[in-house]
């Protein structure tokens, strides 16, 4: 079977000030993309992994306390930067997109969901109930806006814990198993967690034969896989667990110098998984 023709959007940016994504790195202001991907299989169709941000982030942010969200984190969108515009300008309709994954469901990576009503959803059964547990302010604290679902949301998604198992071999073996997208082991979803409840990669091999790891939150930049300096404990502990977070991102790193030919590639890296 042919690789994954693949390709990143860049759907909108957050600021932050660099040292809370990286432990020690100062208050310069940084600018960190959202970045959604499209992936094109031979036989099953197009599938999106993550949408980043749209007018309908803003509009779920508009009021408080959800608007804390935005002020700590400011993000911005361009005129015509949403993803599904960015999509139709490269001739693609929202219902050209068969599914779309959820690496886990902070608001910048669910933001343009409800700009695809007819897509299945697939996303971490753990995570779904995690926010489903939280009130407002306790959802809000693990930055998830649940007013970015869709209304049909439990009716369209399928859970990523319920696909088929694939044991890992090799230099993925410290991830144990995997989770068998389209049941042809073209496409797997591995669990990284730490960074959020039912935290979700995808790994693939493209066209040209490489291998491709879409590694999302687990790391915040190339650079920080290969150094494998964390965000500070503040900010892990915050969204999800530090210690968690510590040991996937040492075993990113590790996979990183085993398999230097690998392209991962964190959702807010600007190097592109360089």
């Amino acid at each position: 079977m042919a690789g994954i023709e693949w390709r990143s959007y860049e759907v909108g940016h957050c600021l932050h000030p660099a040292w809370s994504t990286r432990r020690g790195g100062g208050w310069k202001v940084t600018r960190f993309p959202a970045q959604a991907f499209l992936l094109r299989h031979p036989q099953r169709g197009m599938m999106l992994f993550d949408t980043g941000y749209s007018p309908h982030f803003f509009e779920a942010t508009r009021g408080l306390p959800e608007r804390l969200y935005r002020m700590v984190t400011p993000p911005h969108l361009g005129a015509h930067e949403s993803l599904c515009e960015q999509l139709a300008g490269d001739g693609i309709g929202a219902d050209d997109i068969g599914m779309i994954m959820l690496s886990h469901l902070h608001g910048d990576h669910i933001g343009g969901l409800r700009d695809f009503p007819r897509s299945a959803l697939l996303c971490s059964r753990e995570g779904w109930q995690d926010l489903r547990a939280r009130g407002r302010l306790a959802a809000l604290r693990r930055g998830l806006l649940p007013a970015l679902l869709p209304d049909d949301f439990h009716q369209r998604a399928g859970w990523i814990e319920q696909l088929p198992q694939v044991a890992l071999t090799g230099p993925f073996a410290p991830f144990g198993r995997a989770y068998d997208v389209w049941g042809d082991r073209s496409v797997l979803a591995l669990a990284l967690p730490g960074h959020a409840v039912g935290h979700y990669g995808l790994l693939f091999e493209a066209g040209d034969g490489g291998q491709v790891f879409l590694v999302a939150d687990a790391a915040w930049s190339s650079q920080a896989l290969r150094d494998g300096v964390p965000p500070p404990a503040l900010v892990t502990s915050l969204l999800g667990d530090h210690r968690t977070y510590l040991d996937t991102l040492a075993r990113l790193q590790q996979l990183r110098a085993n398999v230097p030919q690998l392209r991962m590639i964190p959702s807010h890296c600007t190097e592109h998984g360089s």
